[in-house]
C-alpha cells in the first residue's frame, strides 16, 4: 500500500517590508515638519516676493517718497549689476572671506571640543563660560572690543608685539584678517558646543573596539569618529556659510564702512551702500536676490557633495 504525500504548500513570496516602513517614516517626518514649514513659508514668502518685485522696478528716492511713480524696467537692474566690475570684485572678496571664516570656525570649534572632552571638570567649565561669553557678545560690542585691542596707538596687541603705530585696518589683507579673526571668535562656540555634544554621544565601546583592532588615534578619529559626526559637521558648516556670507556689522564697524576706497567691501555692505547711501533701492534689492540665490546654490551643492561621499540626510 503506497502512501500519497500531500502536495507541498505553495511558497508565498513575502513582500519586502523595508520600503513600506521607510515610506511610513517619511510621511511621519513630513507631518512633524509641516507646521514649522508653513510658519517659515509664511514669514519668508512675502518678504522674498517683495524683494524680487522691487528689483524689477526703478525704485529710487523719488519713488520711495511718492514724488514719482514706479517704472517697471524688468531685468535692467540685474544687467547693470552684472556689468559692474566692482560687483564681481566684491563677490570674489565675499566668497573668499566667508570661506576663511567658515574653515576657521570649524577648525577652532572642533579642536576646542576635543580638548573639552580630555580635560577635567573645572577647566572644561571655564572653557565653556569663555566660549559662551564670546557667543553672547553683540556683534557691535565685539567689533569695538577688537578695534580697541588692535588700536594703532593704545592697543594691547601692538604693545605686546612692539608694533606701536601699526594700523591693522589700513592694509586690505590685514583688515580682512582682523575682521575674520573677530568673526571666528564669536562663531566658534556654536561649532564647539555642537561637536562636543556629538563626541560625548559616541559610545566608548566603538572607540575601544577600534583600539583593540590596532587602530591608531589618527585612524580612529578619521575613520570612526568623523563619519559618526558627519551630520553635525554638515549642520555646522551650512549654518556657518549662511552666517559668514551675510556679515555686515563687523566689516562696517571695523573697516569704517568698507575700508579705504572700498577695499574691504563685502556684499552686504555693498548692498547697503547702493540701496541706502546711493538711494538705489531697486539695485540693492537685485543684489539681495543674487545673494539669496547664491546661498541656496552653495547649500545645495554642499549637500550633494556630502551625499556622494556616502552621507544621507
Amino acid at each position: 500500500m503506497t502512501t500519497q504525500l500531500a502536495p507541498a504548500a505553495p511558497k508565498v513570496a513575502l513582500a519586502p517590508q523595508r520600503p513600506v516602513r521607510k515610506k511610513r517614516e517619511g510621511r511621519a517626518a513630513v507631518m512633524y515638519l509641516l507646521p514649522a514649514g508653513i510658519l517659515l513659508l509664511a514669514l519668508m514668502a512675502y518678504p522674498l516676493y517683495q524683494l524680487v518685485q522691487i528689483s524689477l522696478y526703478e525704485y529710487n528716492q523719488p519713488q520711495a517718497s511718492g514724488a514719482e511713480p514706479l517704472v517697471f524696467i524688468g531685468l535692467d537692474n540685474y544687467i547693470e549689476l552684472f556689468g559692474d566690475e566692482q560687483f564681481w570684485s566684491v563677490l570674489v572678496s565675499t566668497v573668499l572671506f566667508a570661506a576663511v571664516c567658515v574653515v576657521g570656525s570649524l577648525l577652532v570649534g572642533t579642536a576646542l571640543a576635543i580638548l573639552a572632552t580630555r580635560v577635567r571638570t573645572l577647566p572644561r567649565m571655564l572653557l565653556f563660560l569663555a566660549a559662551l561669553g564670546a557667543w553672547a557678545t553683540p556683534a557691535m560690542a565685539g567689533s569695538y572690543i577688537w578695534l580697541f585691542l588692535f588700536d594703532a596707538d593704545f592697543g594691547v596687541v601692538n604693545e605686546i608685539l612692539g608694533m606701536q603705530g601699526h594700523s591693522w585696518t589700513f592694509d586690505r589683507l590685514s583688515a580682512f584678517g582682523l575682521v575674520a579673526a573677530e568673526v571666528i571668535w564669536c562663531s566658534f562656540p556654536f561649532v564647539m558646543m555642537t561637536m562636543y555634544a556629538g563626541i560625548k554621544n559616541i559610545s566608548s565601546e566603538i572607540i575601544e573596539a577600534a583600539q583593540l583592532d590596532g587602530a591608531s588615534w589618527r585612524r580612529t578619529a578619521t575613520q570612526v569618529i568623523l563619519p559618526i559626526l558627519r551630520p553635525l559637521i554638515v549642520i555646522a558648516t551650512i549654518q556657518s556659510i549662511i552666517w559668514d556670507f551675510k556679515i555686515f556689522t563687523q566689516i562696517y564697524v571695523m573697516t569704517n564702512g568698507g575700508g579705504i576706497a572700498g577695499q574691504n567691501l563685502v556684499l552686504n555692505v555693498y548692498t547697503y551702500q547702493k540701496a541706502f547711501a546711493g538711494e538705489e533701492y531697486g539695485l540693492g534689492a537685485a543684489i539681495g536676490v543674487v545673494m539669496t540665490v547664491l546661498l541656496m546654490l552653495i547649500t545645495v551643492l554642499y549637500l550633494r557633495t556630502q551625499r556622494r561621499t556616502g552621507w544621507q540626510p
